[in-house]
Formats: structure tokens, C-alpha cells, sequence
């Protein structure tokens, strides 16, 4: 089982959480798949994947932006020595970084509004994780993500397999040029099904 764990304010709509689906189900795995939407109340959100984790143990996970940070969580709590974590531009303090946004956010898939306060963020800290087990991960960072500072990550998942890729974007957009490495650290393998 692959689960996909989006980042703030986005969606199982958004651009990597598609591609990664559209992957598995060229190579037949698409039952083998699941993208949760995310409550924005970050306590509410780890309930959701724990409960996911817990139903299907030893699933590996992708965690893109928050959805980094969260699935560190739950690797560090849950893990069997084989879970694989493969990280996107992960978000490595991410309470520290919401400080500056607290106020009305809206959902940039779904629409949705509330309001992002100090719950949010104490929430976000309670879930720090102090030191990761480098075996268990994958890091894609790129040094052009004009949301996160990529060092950040590079550090705290200091011995862990990384790609420290020059240039793009918080977004990723060529992110389908590294799937299939990304599937294969997550124990995903095989060949597209031909119709």
C-alpha cells in the first residue's frame, strides 16, 4: 500500500497526488493507492492517518510539503525497520513557518475557508520529531523552493538517500520525472498494463 500525504491547504486533486495515481494505475496498483483529504486542524489530520497506518501496517508513504512532516510523525511512531518514506520539499518546522499566516486561508483545491490560528501551530509543534532514522527515507528537495528553505530539510534528514536538485519550485512541476524512482525507494515496482 502507497499512501500519499498532501501539504497545506491543498488537496488529493493536487498536481503530485494525480500523477502519482495516474502511475499506479498505469501499472495496475491503482486498489494499491490512497490519497486522504486532510483535515486543516493538524491534530484532526494525524487521527485520520493514524487510523490509515494502523489499518494498513507497513504501508510506505509520500509526503509532499506538511505532508513531510506528518508522515516523519508517523514513520518515527509506527514504522517497521522496512517503511519507506519518500519526502517532497518537506516542511521541517512548519509551526515556525505558519506564524506568519495565521488569519482566513481557503483551500487552494477545494475552496475551503477557516481560519488558521495558534491551535494550528501549537498542534504542528506537539508533533515534532527530534531525530529521524536516515534508512527509512528518500529526500527531493529542490534549492529553488521559494516556500521552504531546502537546507533545512537536507539537514534534518542528514545520512538519509537525498536529491538535492538545482533550481525549481515549491510545486515540484517536473516531479513525474522522478516517480519511478520515487515508486521503487517505496517498494512499488513493475511495468505500465497495455490495453
Amino acid at each position: 500500500m502507497l499512501i500519499y500525504i498532501h501539504g497545506f491547504n491543498s488537496a488529493p486533486s493536487s498536481f503530485k497526488a494525480r500523477i502519482t495515481g495516474e502511475r499506479m494505475r498505469a501499472l495496475g496498483r491503482e486498489g494499491e493507492y490512497l490519497v486522504p483529504a486532510l483535515p486543516h486542524l493538524p491534530a484532526d489530520a494525524m487521527v485520520l492517518l493514524r487510523n490509515l497506518i494502523e489499518r494498513h501496517p507497513g504501508a510506505a508513504l509520500i509526503g509532499s510539503s506538511l505532508g513531510g512532516y506528518y508522515a516523519t510523525w508517523l514513520a518515527e511512531h509506527y514504522a517497521s525497520p522496512a517503511l519507506r518514506v519518500a519526502l517532497v520539499n518537506p516542511a521541517v518546522r512548519p509551526y515556525e513557518l505558519l506564524q506568519g499566516y495565521l488569519g482566513p486561508q481557503k483551500n487552494l483545491y477545494t475552496g475551503a475557508a477557516y481560519e488558521l490560528t495558534t491551535q494550528h501551530v501549537e498542534e504542528l509543534q506537539a508533533l515534532e520529531v527530534a531525530s529521524v532514522t536516515p534508512s527509512r527515507y528518500l529526500l527531493l528537495t529542490r534549492t529553488g523552493d521559494e516556500v521552504l528553505d531546502y537546507r533545512l530539510g537536507v539537514e534534518k534528514y542528514r545520512g538519509a538517500r537525498q536529491w538535492v536538485i538545482p533550481g525549481g519550485d515549491h510545486g515540484f512541476g517536473d516531479f513525474e520525472n522522478y516517480l519511478d524512482a520515487v515508486l521503487a525507494f517505496c517498494g512499488i515496482t513493475g511495468k505500465a498494463v497495455t490495453k
